[in-house]
Order: structure tokens, then C-alpha cells, then sequence
């Protein structure tokens, strides 16, 4: 939303989601398919827009909205099966990752290097495991000690930071029975000693499923929608989808088909609870009029987590924005760039009010839009893939 009014602008809010930073395009001298992120060049030549400029004296907030980092998508680390989710591997997963990106790495330092500005770091399902201490006390460790005050790590039960009156983040994974979890429930302690996370049945998923049909084609997960995705792979990829159909099929009635049907005899209830789970990269604009009407002091809702780009203005003045992603995504419905790199986030400035709209009780302005990074250095190459 716009104002005609040319108040100075004492605070910007930047909001970008799914940067999916993984392990590294190769490990161990081997191409790694699980690698979503190929973007290092360009996010930092945005941490150096915003910080420079007309940028430079004004205060910004980075708020990263879930799943800065791919951990489900960390391939060649020496634990099996449970061991997977310990608080070591977590640990050693993370480090790939930072050592597999150091000029995103360096990019966040050298931001929150003005006193002027802080990076607000919201977990997704992708980063869920970034609730063990020494995963969030080694983050802190990349910023020299007198500035991590100004990078926050935000882990609440119901998903939500709330950076400014009137705007509520969340990053969505919420609205989704298979990627839900509790920060304060989802670890564990063995009688060893040993710190486990619980993940929801939808990392699980990622981790037996997705990452294994990526090896083979590593759009798996990129393309939508997902119903077209499959007709056509039907007809042009008959033998792999169908491959892919069975193995999602028995990997749901394996896991979670049989459990719902253990606790529930009922079997009208068991099909809907079953179906109810099933339902994956919801449409989150469908739920922001039930938000709206149940949260009336809420002007803004930004989600991230589907990878679709959203920009919604309503009549009654409320916006609906989802960030995105930063990785590729392919998409087969008309009307949408099928292949096309959108590197989307959100920008809300807020506006000083002056003496006599203060008087008058009106609040700071506040100026939204979801905007998309073109970048300023434009290279006379990049890499095919």
C-alpha cells in the first residue's frame, strides 16, 4: 500500500524466505543434487545494496523468514537413520553448509556490522533443527562479539514475529499437519545423554523420498503445480512417475496411514485424517480472510515456505505478501514464467508521522510492496544448469 504523503522514512524492513543454502553444488569431488542455492553473487550484492547509499544512515531490518538453511538436503555425512537427527549431525550439517557458502556467510556479517542494523533469523521446517543450543551458539560465533546483539534467532511455538504494529510474519510450515513441530517439544534426550530432534513426518519424507528421486531428477521438488506435474509426467516420464507415485503411495500408508488407523478404529475418521495430512503446499492465501477477521489489528500478513511469490491488496486495506524463494522453480501453468529465476522479498518502510498527524493520533505510515532483485552488477556470464 501507497501514501501521497512525503514523510521522511526512519526504518526499512527487508523480508526475504527460502534461501535453502545447502552443502555445496560439489562435495567430495562429486556433483551434489540436493544443492538448491545457486545464487551466492547476487544475495550478497543485495546485503551490499541495502547497506549503502540512501541505505546507509537509515535503520534496516534483514528478517530472514524460515529456512535460511537446507539441513534436510545435506548428503555424505557418517549418521544413519535416527542418528540423522542428533544434535552432533545437526552440528556438522550446519558447518557444510556455512563452509559450502562463505560469501553469504560474510555478506550477514559485514551487514550487521552498522549499529544501524540487525538480522532477525525465523526458523521453517528446513531449519527446524537450529533449535538446539549449540547449533544457535555456533551461529552466534560467526559474527564478531559486538555485534551479535543484532542478530536474533526467533523459535516460538506458534511461528509468529511481529516486527512493526500492524504486520505479522510467519513462515507457513504451520498450516501444514506433515511440516509442524513444536520448538519446545522436539527434542529429546537419550539415557546417553544425547540430544535428538523430533522431526514432523514431512522431513522425514524429504529426507527418504524427495532426496532420493532429486539424484535422478533434480527438479523434483521445483516444479508446480504439483497435479500438472504429474499429468504430464505421466505422459512424457511414464516408467519415473509412476516410480515416484508408488513410492510416495507406500511411503504414506507405511508411516502414516497405519499410525492414524492404530488410534482410530473409526474408518470414515482414518480416510480424513489420512486426506487431512496429505495436504501439502497449501494455498496459504485461502486462510488470510479467517486470519484477518480473527486478528483485526493486523494490517499485513508475509508467509514464505510454498515458493510462490504472492502480492495481495484487499479492499478493506489488508495485504497478504508471500516472499518466495531464492531457488529455481519451474512452472507449468499459463499466465507464470515457467523458468525463470524470481528473487522476490518483501519491503515495508516506515514513516516518521510529523507534529500535527501526531496530534491528530495517527500512527506511522507504513509503505509495502514485494519487490523482485534484479541486481546492480550485471555479470556477462553464468553457469548452465
Amino acid at each position: 500500500m501507497r501514501f501521497l504523503r512525503k514523510n521522511k522514512i526512519k526504518r526499512s524492513i527487508l523480508v526475504i524466505s527460502d534461501i535453502h543454502l545447502g552443502a555445496g553444488a560439489i562435495i567430495h569431488n562429486r556433483r551434489n543434487f540436493l544443492e538448491d542455492f545457486h545464487y551466492d553473487s547476487e544475495l550478497v550484492e543485495f546485503l551490499k545494496y541495502f547497506s549503502s547509499g540512501d541505505y546507509s544512515n537509515r535503520e534496516i531490518d534483514l528478517i530472514i523468514n524460515g529456512d535460511l538453511f537446507d539441513l534436510l538436503a545435506v548428503p555424505f555425512v557418517p549418521f544413519f537413520d535416527d542418528e540423522f537427527w542428533s544434535e552432533k549431525a545437526a552440528l556438522q550439517k550446519l558447518k557444510m553448509i556455512t563452509e559450502a557458502h562463505p560469501e553469504v556467510i560474510e555478506g550477514l556479517v559485514n551487514f550487521i556490522s552498522s549499529k544501524k542494523r540487525k538480522i532477525v533469523f525465523i526458523l521453517g521446517n528446513h531449519d527446524a533443527e537450529c533449535v538446539f543450543p549449540s547449533l544457535q551458539k555456533y551461529l552466534l560465533s560467526l559474527f564478531p562479539e559486538e555485534d551479535r546483539e543484532r542478530f536474533t534467532i526467533i523459535s516460538t511455538s506458534n511461528g509468529e514475529y511481529i516486527p512493526v504494529e500492524g504486520v505479522v510474519l510467519k513462515h507457513g510450515h504451520e498450516y501444514e499437519i506433515a511440516h509442524q513441530y513444536d520448538p519446545k517439544d522436539s527434542v529429546v534426550v537419550s539415557e546417553a545423554g544425547e540430544s535428538y530432534f523430533i522431526p514432523p513426518w514431512g522431513s522425514y519424507y524429504v529426507t527418504r523420498v524427495i532426496n532420493k528421486f532429486k539424484e535422478e531428477k533434480d527438479h523434483i521438488n521445483s516444479v508446480r503445480p504439483i497435479k500438472k506435474f504429474l499429468i504430464n509426467g505421466m505422459i512424457y516420464d511414464t516408467l519415473f512417475t509412476m516410480r515416484f507415485l508408488f513410492a510416495n503411495s507406500w511411503y504414506f500408508i507405511m508411516v502414516r496411514f497405519i499410525d492414524i488407523f492404530k488410534n482410530n478404529r473409526n474408518i470414515i475418521k482414518v480416510i480424513k485424517d489420512a486426506l487431512s495430512e496429505l495436504e501439502l503446499f497449501h494455498d496459504l492465501e485461502s486462510f488470510t480472510q479467517d486470519f484477518f477477521s480473527s486478528r483485526p489489528e493486523v494490517k499485513a500478513l508475509i508467509v514464505g515456505h510454498t515458493h510462490e511469490p504472492i502480492f495481495r491488496s484487499y479492499a478493506d486495506g489488508n495485504i497478504f505478501i508471500n516472499t518466495g524463494t531464492w531457488t529455481k522453480m519451474h512452472h507449468l501453468d499459463f499466465g507464470k514464467r515457467s523458468n525463470e529465476d524470481q528473487l522476490t522479498y518483501a519491503h515495508i518502510d516506515i514513516k516518521d508521522v510529523d507534529k500535527e498527524q501526531e496530534k491528530l493520533g495517527e500512527k506511522e505510515e507504513l509503505e509495502i510492496s514485494l519487490n523482485e532483485w534484479k541486481g546492480i552488477n550485471p555479470l556477462p556470464f553464468c553457469e548452465y544448469s
